[in-house]
């Protein structure tokens, strides 16, 4: 390190680095974004992960394990991806949203056991073209069918079949995906 590079001289460099980019995020995308999520490449971290083509991942997102992401998804800021219990799987040109959660495993009745019985495992899979919602937690074990959309502040907690649309904690059906591209549609269930 150069030594007339101070730490005091260092923080200058960078805050300048970070205010120009901000400049320039506000200017060409009308947005300003924490530090982490506006300093790096979205695209590039995805490819770094071995995602799909044109899918991107923020910065702030963890990821943890075997996640495999398919082409042209967009994987939002503060979101969770744990594949550390048997592997998460998403899908094409998914959306998932500003803080989801998506687990593979869950260490409830080890925390109700004292320790006695061990962390449950499964994996999770997403199918193309589907909808995740803000804040939004998917659990252990869980299939999500292809053409789906899962409410925001969904807990999604059992399988959910192509085309549907829950919502809910626990989540539930609300609908159904009805027609195919550019004539895609939401139809949801009457009120009961």
């Amino acid at each position: 390190m150069d030594q007339s590079m101070t730490p005091e001289r260092f923080a200058e460099l960078l805050a300048a680095c970070y205010k120009a980019n901000e400049e320039r995020l506000s200017r060409d995308y009308q947005r300003s974004l924490s530090f982490q999520d506006g300093m790096f490449d979205r695209w590039e971290r995805a490819r770094r992960l071995g995602f799909g083509e044109r899918t991107s991942i923020y910065n702030s997102a963890a990821v943890f394990g075997d996640v495999r992401i398919g082409t042209d998804s967009w994987i939002g800021p503060n979101t969770l991806l744990d594949g550390s219990g048997g592997g998460l799987s998403i899908g094409s040109f998914c959306s998932i949203s500003s803080g989801v959660h998506i687990y593979t495993h869950d260490t409830v009745l080890w925390a109700l056991s004292g320790g006695a019985l061990g962390r449950a495992e499964g994996p999770v899979s997403i199918g193309d073209c589907v909808y995740v919602g803000s804040q939004s937690i998917i659990a252990a074990g869980v299939k999500i069918g292809s053409r789906c959309v899962i409410g925001a502040n969904s807990f999604v907690n059992d399988d959910v079949a192509d085309g549907t649309v829950v919502g809910g904690s626990p989540a539930r059906k609300l609908g159904t995906v009805v027609g195919e591209s550019a004539a895609v549609r939401i139809v949801f269930d009457s009120a009961k």
